[in-house]
């Protein structure tokens, strides 16, 4: 049974979502919001990817195991990421909670660094070229993000710092304090971004040298979570005697790279000979 309130009190918008889509009759089994998004953007980010290497008509052999090398060091990156990151001494002191169900903590930053060796993985054994297949897929795991960030959404987790904003929501499973929705933020943000990345492939990145569609991807994308983080509660406490916030310090590297990309391919397009 789907459990929802959503009104408005104060002016600010009160959300009361449950992150149990449904029960199962007769069964124990539940469907939360956060895995049916988690799946969807997967079955979302497969289609597009599949489509646009079978548009170029390159490395197209071997694409269901490229899948399998982005979905499970992606997973596996994502969780081990955020123990690393956030919670290092809850995995020093019980290892095996890595693997334990509940899944709570995914940190995108270690879930994007497990794409990256499992696609360099894949290129290696497959003799393709890393720039090339890592720019496709950095386009495609943008729309993946957009619909994690709209499960986070319906969870009420990561919320916002507090605001008056007219826009604010009251997360009323988290308190009864106007908060910025940053999950909307992003999920929005991620949506608009993924469609201009994908007319800009469409029209353009064919002529592109490869890795300048990932710098640009790198770039804005994490410039953008660099900024949004700060609207955001900090997800540790020791976060809290920090100048940067976590998810800020982790966005560093990546607008480093983003930038160095563009500059060291230089020209936009191939040199015509």
């Amino acid at each position: 049974m789907l459990s929802l309130t959503l009104s408005l009190i104060d002016g600010f918008i009160y959300w009361n979502v449950s992150p149990v889509m449904f029960r199962i009759p007769g069964t124990s089994v539940l469907l939360s919001w956060y895995g049916l998004m988690w799946a969807l953007g997967l079955v979302i980010s497969r289609q597009v990817g599949l489509y646009i290497f079978l548009k170029e008509d390159r490395y197209t052999v071997n694409l269901p195991n490229l899948f399998l090398m982005i979905v499970i060091p992606a997973i596996v990156g994502a969780r081990l990421g955020h123990f690393l990151f956030y919670d290092l001494h809850v995995l020093i002191r019980d290892p095996l909670v890595i693997i334990r169900p509940p899944f709570h903590g995914l940190s995108s930053h270690g879930g994007v660094l497990g794409i990256l060796i499992g696609v360099y993985i894949w290129c290696r054994r497959n003799h393709a070229e890393y720039l090339f297949v890592i720019d496709r897929l950095a386009l495609v795991a943008i729309s993946a993000g957009a619909c994690i960030r709209f499960g986070n959404l319906m969870n009420s987790e990561i919320v916002g710092v507090p605001t008056d904003v007219p826009w604010a929501f009251i997360f009323a499973r988290v308190d009864q304090l106007p908060r910025h929705p940053a999950q909307l933020y992003e999920c929005i943000f991620y949506t608009v971004f993924f469609l201009s990345m994908l007319y800009m492939w469409y029209m353009y990145a064919r002529d592109w040298r490869s890795g300048v569609m990932l710098g640009m991807i790198l770039t804005v994308l994490w410039t953008f979570r660099f900024v949004v983080e700060s609207f955001k509660e900090n997800q540790s406490a020791f976060e809290s005697d920090l100048s940067l916030n976590m998810g800020q310090i982790l966005s560093i590297p990546y607008i480093l790279t983003g930038v160095a990309l563009i500059l060291l391919r230089k020209s936009i397009t191939e040199i015509k000979t």
